[in-house]
């Protein structure tokens, strides 16, 4: 299998409670998007401060997308597949949570993913 690259806000407790649980289950490389090489993706600072990027050599996978991809390879094929049909709600639900990192929801989520 392929390098999986993460590219994710290291400042973000959510964001590295999530890249720690994940890395439990699924080798991935895990990039915080203020230290990256982001060039080296084609990738900006904007950019990366909006969403993850999930890149393998199957192409980038951004927000929604690249959760339901990492779900689906650590084996959560089921919430994958849900997040994947889910289309536009999931994508709305991803801005939602990015946009609200410091409420309670959030902050219970980031605590359930550290264990």
């Amino acid at each position: 299998m392929s390098e999986i690259f993460v590219i994710y806000d290291g400042q973000c407790q959510l964001c590295k409670n999530s890249i720690t649980w994940v890395s439990k289950k699924l080798v991935i490389t895990p990039l915080d998007f203020h230290t990256a090489e982001l060039s080296r993706f084609g990738l900006s600072l904007e950019q990366c401060s909006r969403e993850v990027f999930v890149i393998t050599d199957q192409g980038q996978f951004i927000g929604a997308g690249g959760v339901a991809l990492l779900l689906n390879r650590r084996g959560n094929k089921v919430l994958s597949t849900l997040i994947t049909f889910s289309g536009p709600i999931a994508r709305s639900g991803y801005k939602w949570v990015a946009s609200h990192r410091n409420s309670l929801p959030v902050k219970i989520l980031s605590r359930l993913l550290r264990g």
